[in-house]
């Protein structure tokens, strides 16, 4: 099968030979997940797996971010009906694990800012290369939240126990270039390289046999799938407690206000 480009609206496609480029299209100019992007992503990831005409995928955002957090609008709409929050939950666990089940490649092109869900998609992606002037981090602490999505399953992964809770537990952003000393990303190279480097990684992973490349990913991914179903159920039920918080709403109030939060701790 192949997929039908024209059934989502919150990601645009485009074919070169065996490489499948899907650039996130979200809300605004940050590529903002929102509640149809939410729902799109598990079931495009399962379509990506049977796409016949793809080998690779290239992940990227479109325009200046990659995704850059979350519609406050949409977040609005859950503080208000807790039950809109709760329906998200099965999608949520379905994104964390198609990118984990998905055989094929994925090489996150970051051409820009990714936060909260975002920098967890990257993250779970196989090779990060981004633009030097990208910053990364999940932030779900500043609005309230406790970083259920992907952030405590892959963060630790990649750095250690120690710098995940620091960037988890202060939600602070940090620049690619730190983010690639690090090792949470593989590369940060300068704008104009950016895709002649994506585009050089994928062809160097095009070179090696299909089966190959798919069966090692999914032989690598075996410990990232059992560490998601141990977590990824107490960090969504957490996130679900944090969303009925008073933090929380202030925390929204204050970023739609452009002022400082006044948490009072409940």
């Amino acid at each position: 099968m192949e997929i039908d480009f024209n059934s989502y609206e919150r990601f645009e496609f485009s074919r070169e030979e065996r490489v499948l480029r899907v650039t996130l299209a979200g809300s605004g100019p940050a590529n903002a997940v929102d509640e149809l992007m939410h729902r799109e992503f598990p079931r495009l990831l399962r379509e990506l797996q049977d796409d016949a005409s793809s080998d690779l995928i290239i992940l990227t955002g479109k325009g200046g971010a990659f995704c850059a957090g979350g519609d406050m609008d949409w977040f609005q709409e859950m503080i208000d009906d807790p039950r809109e929050f709760r329906t998200i939950l099965p999608d949520a666990r379905r994104t964390i694990g198609g990118l984990l089940d998905l055989e094929k490649p994925v090489v996150c092109r970051l051409n820009g800012h990714a936060a909260g869900f975002g920098a967890s998609v990257a993250l779970l992606c196989d090779v990060i290369i981004a633009d030097e002037n990208a910053k990364i981090g999940d932030p779900h602490v500043k609005v309230g939240l406790v970083a259920g999505d992907g952030g405590a399953i892959i963060w630790p992964q990649l750095v250690g126990y120690a710098r995940a809770k620091e960037y988890l537990l202060t939600g602070d952003l940090m620049d690619a270039a730190t983010a690639a000393e690090m090792g949470l990303i593989n590369y940060a190279v300068p704008t104009d390289e950016l895709d002649a480097k994506v585009n050089d990684m994928a062809a160097r992973i095009l070179a090696n046999p299909r089966w190959a490349v798919r069966w090692t990913k999914a032989a690598v991914n075996i410990p990232l799938r059992d560490n998601a179903n141990k977590i990824s159920d107490a960090a969504f039920a957490y996130e679900l407690l944090t969303n009925l918080t008073r933090d929380r709403q202030e925390a929204v109030n204050a970023f739609v206000g452009k002022r400082a939060p006044d948490f009072e701790g409940e």
